[in-house]
């Protein structure tokens, strides 16, 4: 399964918050799937205060529809080929090259933690960095 990292950081910190990224970024992150390819996609948490606004920009800008349930904080994808494995937080200090990723979502449950240092370490971005998984 080929896998990829999505990091709205880079859109905030020059888009919303400009002028410059931080050394370290708090945030959450999920993690899917979809026909072969697996994503973890990070967010910042000033620009996303829950783990479905991570799916639902995610979607949005993909043309992938789905329904935003308010009151359960979830974001649901319409096509059942998309699976929602999970989500977490995250911290990453770019200064120190290192990447914790921990806790779980409350919407989506927990992240799958089986094999994912590698992965994260297979993305050319996230070359040199060392992964830490709680």
């Amino acid at each position: 399964m080929k896998f990829t990292i999505i990091d709205y950081s880079d859109l905030y910190y020059i888009k919303f918050a400009p002028p410059r990224k931080p050394k370290r970024i708090d945030g959450k992150f999920v993690q899917m799937r979809h026909e072969g390819m697996e994503y973890l996609v990070f967010s910042p948490k000033e620009f996303s205060k829950y783990h479905a606004d991570i799916v639902k920009t995610y979607c949005q800008g993909k043309g992938i529809d789905g329904v935003y349930d308010a009151q359960a904080k979830r974001f649901d994808i319409d096509d059942p080929a998309w699976v929602i494995i999970g989500g977490g937080k995250f911290v990453m200090n770019r200064e120190e090259k290192v990447i914790r990723l921990y806790d779980n979502s409350m919407a989506y449950g927990r992240f799958e933690a089986r094999g994912l240092k590698e992965k994260v370490l297979s993305v050319k971005r996230m070359s040199g960095y060392r992964v830490e998984i709680e």
